[in-house]
C-alpha cells in the first residue's frame, strides 16, 4: 500500500488499547494495524504551515512557517503558558478564535506519564491530551470558565508537581504505578487560595490509558526527517505521538506536523 500528503498528528480514541489513525493527506491511515509490519516513510523536503498552508523551509513550534509562529492565535504564547491568555480580557492575536479556544471551560489535571505532572487543557481535547502526552493515568483536578484561570492554577501548583513529561521515561514505560491520584489530589486542596478552590472538580474518577506496544524498548533513540529523508523498519508500536520501531528508535510524529510524506508498507 502507498500513502501520502502533508501528515498532522495522529488523531486518537480511547480504547483498550488506543486506536490511532495518522491523517496523510486526504486519507486517515490505521496505525494499530500496521504494527508489527515493516514500514517505509519518506521525506523529500516539502514542509507546508500547518496554519497558512505556505511551503516553508523550516517548521516552526510543531507546524509553523515563522510568519505564522509569530501571528497565528493558535501559536501564541499561551498555548504553552496559558496563564499568559489574555483573552477574557478582551485582548488576543485574534479574538474569534481565543472565544472558540480560550474563553471556554479548561480542565487542570493531574497525569501520569512517568512522574506526576500538573497540565492544562481544553474541555473537549480531554482525554486526547492526556493520550499525545502518553500519560497512563489521569484526573481532573479543576474546572474552569477560561484558559487564564486555568494557567493561574497550574502555575501555583507547579512548586509541587512537575509540568513537564519525561519523555524518554514515558517511552521506556518507566511510570510510577504507585500514586493514589484521588488521595494527590486532595492535596491541591491545601495547596490552592480560598479564590481558586472553589473550581476544584467534584469528581475523583481516574481515567486509566492502555497503548498498543507489545513490548517497551529498554532505551530509546530519537529520529526525525530533517536528518533522516528515509526511515523503514518494523513498527513495534505507538504510545503519546511516538512510533516505536522494534530497534528501538522512536518517531516523534507531532514534531513533523505539516511534513509531505510518503507511507509505504
Amino acid at each position: 500500500m502507498h500513502y501520502e500528503g502533508n501528515i498532522r498528528k495522529m488523531k486518537t480514541e480511547l480504547d483498550r488499547p488506543v486506536k490511532y489513525t495518522l491523517p496523510m493527506g486526504e486519507e486517515l491511515v490505521d496505525m494499530n494495524a500496521l504494527i508489527g509490519k515493516t514500514i517505509k516513510f519518506g521525506f523529500s523536503g516539502q514542509i507546508n504551515c500547518v496554519s497558512c498552508g505556505k511551503q516553508t523551509k523550516t517548521s516552526f513550534g510543531q507546524g509553523f512557517c515563522y510568519n505564522c509562529l509569530q501571528t497565528a492565535p493558535e501559536a501564541s504564547e499561551s498555548i504553552m503558558r496559558p496563564e499568559l491568555s489574555k483573552s477574557h480580557l478582551g485582548i488576543a492575536r485574534d479574538m474569534e478564535w481565543a472565544e472558540k479556544h480560550d474563553l471556554i471551560d479548561h480542565f487542570v489535571y493531574l497525569a501520569v506519564s512517568s512522574e506526576l505532572k500538573v497540565g492544562v487543557t481544553r474541555n473537549h481535547q480531554i482525554p486526547t491530551r492526556w493520550i499525545d502526552q502518553g500519560a497512563s493515568f489521569a484526573i481532573k483536578l479543576a474546572k474552569t470558565p477560561n484558559r487564564h484561570i486555568a494557567g493561574i492554577i497550574e502555575v501555583f501548583l507547579k512548586d509541587h508537581f512537575t509540568d513537564k513529561t519525561n519523555w524518554r521515561a514515558m517511552l521506556k514505560n518507566e511510570v510510577l504505578s504507585d500514586f493514589d491520584l484521588a488521595s494527590e489530589k486532595q492535596k491541591v486542596v491545601d495547596l490552592l487560595p480560598a479564590e481558586l478552590r472553589k473550581y476544584l472538580e467534584p469528581s475523583d474518577e481516574v481515567t486509566e490509558i492502555v497503548y498498543p506496544v507489545g513490548k517497551y524498548p529498554n532505551a530509546v533513540k530519537s529520529i526525525g526527517f530533517d536528518k533522516l529523508p528515509e526511515i523503514e523498519g518494523e513498527l513495534a508500536g505507538i504510545k503519546g505521538q511516538y512510533l516505536i520501531f522494534d530497534d528501538s528508535r522512536v518517531l516523534n510524529m507531532r514534531k513533523h506536523n505539516g511534513y509531505y510524506l510518503q507511507l509505504q508498507f
